[in-house]
């Protein structure tokens, strides 16, 4: 009876932590088996234990390629749809103008559609634009597109909690509109913002399905290992998935820290914010 109850106490806990468990599983897999020596072309089962591979991870060097060619395509995406969703955002949560309700709907339609449609879409589009070979900017322009969706998602919910009373605040020190924007609005959105590119990187880099509708001859990360799982997937991709996950890890913490910083200089007062000396809101 005592385990029952502590089973019922405890039941969202468990369930919680099952789910993490669910997530981390096969994170926890392909980090074991980059210590694997396999005997084969597949890494499937263990052989033994070796450190090989975690010394040369770049030797292939397709997989080398087509990894920065993901790095440098999700960055620059992040930095694209980072843009226009923090813009957009701001729009849709600051202002009022004719079509704002469809724009709210539209922005929910990428996320909502399947990615083979988006990709056969969009590969129609350029063919027909024929303004674009397929290749490196048609694959910036696909992900720009569907990760802009997530920006707007993550800014407006950031922007719908900040208390404009910290922007009067400021105004009434004398700061002028951008000013305002630079100083106060901007750090304290910044968490927000952050999270969103980092997502709008993770989507970018991961994206397999509108990648190959789009990619032409170039092969990213996720198109190489789809091919190299017909002959054979390299222990070094273990690695290479094994130092990613390590660092968005790092990133995240980076970001949680950042947004905990924030939400403390949100929690001041705007009053004793508008005690502050003018000089830290130069016009």
């Amino acid at each position: 009876m005592k385990a029952w109850h502590w089973l019922r106490e405890n039941a969202v806990m468990i369930v919680g932590l099952l789910a993490i468990a669910y997530m981390l599983i096969p994170i926890l897999v392909i980090a074991v088996f980059s210590f694997n020596d396999p005997s084969g072309r597949f890494n499937f089962e263990w052989v033994g234990f070796t450190t090989e591979y975690w010394t040369k991870p770049f030797a292939i060097t397709e997989l080398t390629d087509s990894l920065l060619l993901s790095i440098r395509l999700a960055f620059f995406t992040a930095i694209g749809a980072t843009i226009l969703g923090t813009l957009l955002a701001i729009a849709l949560v600051r202002y009022q103008f004719m079509g704002r309700r469809a724009a709210n709907l539209l922005i929910v339609i990428p996320m909502a559609t399947p990615e083979v449609v988006i990709g056969a879409a969009l590969l129609s589009f350029f063919l027909t634009l024929n303004v674009f070979e397929l290749g490196f900017q048609t694959l910036l322009i696909a992900h720009i597109m569907f990760s802009v969706s997530f920006v707007v998602i993550v800014v407006r919910s950031r922007l719908i909690g900040f208390d404009r009373r910290l922007e009067e605040a400021a105004s009434d020190l004398g700061a002028n509109a951008f000013t305002t924007f630079r100083k106060v609005t901007l750090p304290l959105i910044a968490p927000g913002v952050l999270s969103a590119a980092f997502l709008a990187f993770a989507l970018s880099i991961d994206d397999f399905v509108i990648s190959n509708f789009n990619s032409g001859s170039e092969v990213t990360f996720p198109l190489y290992i789809f091919g190299a799982n017909q002959r054979g997937i390299p222990v070094q991709v273990n690695v290479i998935a094994t130092m990613l996950f390590a660092v968005t890890v790092i990133a995240m913490l980076a970001v949680i820290i950042q947004q905990k910083r924030a939400e403390k200089a949100a929690a001041m007062r705007p009053e004793e914010v508008a005690n502050k000396p003018a000089i830290s809101l130069p016009v």
